[in-house]
């Protein structure tokens, strides 16, 4: 590999997990071995929370009820439009209602066997161990999740399991989650212990003496810039799919809280897993912003299939049952449909690539519910599954219940995010991130029905514990605007706008963005080659150069500047794209997410290479001009068998 692309620094790890006792032990010996913060003190202590979804939400909330002071801050006008919202199927949790074999270890292991072993083991364990902890907090609020006639919760199936381990609330999961989360949230406002900065954008970072120790944030409606001082920062500013400008993420949906902490020293770790969705409306067009998801839970009654001959393009009631081909059942009978996304996803991108793709430019597969309508009946699918179908037929003007539904892959989720230790800190004392905007639990592919899991283990249950440990030295020097460092953080903030305002070229960010996305789609998206990647590196510089010669934008940053907001995160979207490309090409194996077209195995999937790239990638920031720093952490694994994974 090229020196100027990387070089390699000192190892990395992670020394917060007591890995003296059994993996079952591990999180209630951290939480005995952990510092407490007395209800007295923690009265003197401020902490600033980033993000008001599942994570940030309920962090904020639980900071707020333990009794030290919050201050919250999200860009929507309300906490209830967190991306979280748009989470449609479900919840994991080892129950085990249903009796079918599920239990905390079992989730573990196919937590970890689903990231295709480039996860954890620690983290995923107490990931399964927190999940039945979430179900009856969220049951607690009102989440009014789904029951059977007995009147017991409901559970159904997801990728990557043989069990049925997933609560839902209908096809609006992450609505309810977030508004149990946000009824918490309003509460603690209501009583004064979280301070609430709405429409009010992070834009750098304030570290004091190697401490995170306030953040500079705009007022999205008036432009103000402005500092905020607390004793530690979280960050749950969610993912980065909008680094490919078509995802299934809302638009506001960006990278700068976790780009510009890394900037300040927060390492990035894999940044190059990232999620393909398999179940998403296509593509319809170049006008397009975004792309809509079909919750993965339609693959528990929804066959997928297309046509056995290329070029067959008849309406698809008209192709008889021995002309279909129903490739995942085929090649994964144990699994079935209920394959994991990466892999579900790569292969309807084979067929396609085969000729046998269905609908516009042969870019979709059939998402069939007939067999399930006619075993169920209508009114049973409808209680499932109605709404989800209405948003279809409404987006495609196709009924589904007459006619299956066309899909095909998108980017959904970041694997990838800030490093952070087994306490959820970061490489910057006093920076802790939570959910997606971290890399802990998923490694190289995330399961569905995991993010909701995560966000909400880590902001009601395990950043509440481990932050006391680091808090318990506080409160710390009391820091105000007129420090040096918040000073030229506050400084280097106002140069930035002020630079983006002055450029008056010709090009919008929205026209960067777009030609970026279609770019780390095509070349670093669910096929990557070590061609393919050079030349998105070589392509990306040369986008950098441009963005900064030739942008326009119009107003001023005195005012509400929607074109101003996205110029900035498409600045920090071109910088992480490069990243990703880097981290993508050091990584010569193929696993989860991260397919590289030269490591695969004869039947074409995923093949790893344990003894060489079973590490996190944990990446530091450094100059510009100079190359990015590689700090590996060794994956160990005690409990789960390294093996090639198998859903066959």
């Amino acid at each position: 590999m090229p020196l100027e692309l990387f070089t390699t620094g000192e190892p990395i790890a992670d020394t917060k997990a007591p890995t003296d006792v059994p993996i079952g032990e591990r999180w209630s010996e951290r939480q005995f071995r952990g510092r407490l913060v007395n209800p007295a003190n923690r009265r003197k202590l401020t902490i600033i929370v980033v993000g008001t979804g599942l994570a940030g939400g309920s962090a904020a909330a639980t900071l707020g009820e333990a009794g030290y002071n919050v201050k919250s801050f999200w860009y929507q006008d309300s906490p209830r439009r967190a991306h979280s919202v748009a989470a449609q199927g479900g919840i994991n949790a080892a129950k085990n209602y249903r009796n079918d074999g599920d239990s905390v270890h079992r989730l573990f292991y196919d937590t970890v066997k689903g990231g295709d072993f480039r996860a954890r083991e620690n983290n995923v364990h107490r990931l399964a161990e927190v999940s039945v902890n979430i179900i009856d907090q969220a049951v607690a609020q009102g989440v009014p999740f789904a029951r059977e006639y007995g009147g017991l919760l409901d559970n159904r199936s997801f990728g990557g399991t043989q069990v049925s381990r997933t609560f839902y609330a209908r096809g609006q999961t992450g609505q309810q989650l977030l508004y149990g989360a946000y009824q918490a949230l309003e509460r603690q406002i209501a009583a004064g212990s979280v301070e609430q900065h709405a429409r009010t954008e992070m834009l750098d970072l304030i570290v004091v003496d190697g401490r995170a120790r306030g953040i500079v944030a705009r007022d999205l409606v008036t432009g103000e810039l402005s500092t905020h001082f607390a004793d530690a920062v979280v960050l749950a500013s969610g993912g980065y799919s909008n680094v490919f400008y078509l995802s299934t993420n809302a638009k506001g949906s960006n990278t700068t809280a976790i780009w510009r902490a890394h900037k300040r020293g927060a390492y990035f770790a894999n940044p190059c897993y990232t999620q393909i969705h398999p179940t998403c409306i296509p593509v319809k067009g170049d006008y397009q912003s975004k792309l809509t998801l079909m919750s993965e839970s339609l693959r528990n009654d929804g066959r997928v299939w297309v046509p056995k001959e290329r070029g067959d393009d008849r309406p698809a009631n008209d192709i008889p049952e021995d002309e279909r081909d129903y490739y995942l059942e085929r090649l994964y009978p144990s699994f079935g449909n209920l394959v994991p996304r990466d892999i579900a996803s790569r292969q309807a991108k084979n067929v396609c690539d085969e000729g046998r793709g269905v609908g516009p430019g042969g870019l979709g597969v059939y998402l069939d519910f007939a067999e399930a309508i006619k075993r169920l009946g209508r009114p049973a699918v409808e209680a499932k599954y109605g709404n989800l179908f209405d948003m279809y037929a409404q987006i495609t003007g196709e009924d589904p219940y007459a006619t299956p539904m066309r899909i095909f892959p998108a980017v959904h989720y970041t694997m990838g995010g800030l490093w952070v230790d087994y306490d959820l800190q970061s490489t910057i004392p006093g920076m802790f991130v939570i959910g997606e905007a971290n890399f802990s639990d998923h490694g190289a592919n995330r399961l569905g029905a995991s993010a909701l899991m995560q966000g909400l283990a880590d902001g009601y249950f395990v950043l509440p514990s481990t932050i006391s440990s680091y808090l318990a030295d506080g409160p710390f020097e009391k820091v105000d605007e007129s420090h040096p460092a918040a000073v030229e953080a506050l400084t280097g903030v106002r140069e930035q706008t002020q630079k983006l305002l002055s450029i008056n070229g010709t090009r919008t960010p929205a026209s960067f963005h777009r030609e970026l996305g279609q770019l780390m789609w095509d070349l670093c998206g669910m096929e990557r080659t070590d061609e393919g990647l050079r030349k998105a590196i070589d392509r990306i510089r040369e986008i950098r150069q441009e963005f900064w010669t030739d942008l326009k934008v119009s107003g001023d940053w005195h005012s509400f500047n929607q074109t101003l907001e996205h110029a900035g995160r498409v600045a920090d979207f071109i910088e992480l794209g490069e990243l990703m490309c880097v981290d993508a090409l050091h990584r010569r194996e193929s696993c989860g997410g991260h397919f590289r077209a030269e490591s695969q195995t004869p039947e074409g999937e995923a093949l790893r290479d344990d003894e060489n790239f079973a590490y996190v990638a944990a990446w530091e920031w450094t100059p510009e001009g100079q190359p990015p720093v590689l700090h590996k952490e060794n994956l160990e694994y005690e409990y789960v068998h390294l093996a090639q994974r198998s859903y066959k």
